[in-house]
């Protein structure tokens, strides 16, 4: 969940999206925060597969349930394992000419808008997002739908917001250089 400097370079995953005029200016993994409903659902699934393996404790048909109801347990795990896998290949990009947002693991997504056309851009934070520390920044350009409007679980949102906006409406001494 660390900012990227200008030094580091891309993962793979992200590289072969840049273009070689483009200079990655900074890029974050989305926060973890993203995994919590599935985390819940695996520990919520295993104290139910706990409660019921008590309930169905004994006989031949008790045996038969118990495993049914631990191979539903097990998908649940799985499901979780590919969640984690799915955040770990997620990443936010913004480079001298775009923002990126590349997602998924088998079905590759990449959502791109050029900082040229943004007009708009904020972020807002839920109670749970100030708590852990996430947001969701919200995208606009001049009446058009964009592959990337909304980015949500952004880790450091004041910091990204302020870096961000300092690219898209850089000072007149920035522009001098």
């Amino acid at each position: 969940m660390r900012l990227v400097t200008h030094g580091d370079s891309a993962p793979a995953s992200v590289n072969r999206y840049l273009l070689p005029h483009e200079q990655q200016v900074l890029m974050v993994r989305r926060h973890p925060a993203i995994l919590l409903r599935p985390i819940a659902e695996v520990f919520g699934g295993l104290i139910i597969a706990g409660l019921l393996s008590r309930f169905f404790g004994g006989g031949t048909s008790g045996g038969t349930a118990l495993v049914v109801v631990w191979w539903l347990w097990l998908l649940l795990l799985i499901r979780f394992v590919w969640k984690v896998a799915e955040w770990s290949v997620d990443y936010f990009v913004v480079t001298s000419k775009r923002m990126l947002l590349t997602t998924g693991l088998i079905t590759r997504k990449v959502a791109m808008m050029p900082l040229g056309k943004v007009t708009d851009m904020s972020f807002q934070r839920s109670l749970l997002g100030r708590m852990l520390g996430y947001g969701e920044f919200i995208l606009e350009s001049a009446g058009q739908d964009q592959a990337l409007s909304t980015v949500e679980y952004i880790p450091y949102p004041e910091t990204l917001y302020l870096e961000v906006c300092q690219m898209l409406f850089p000072s007149k001494d920035d522009s001098d250089d």
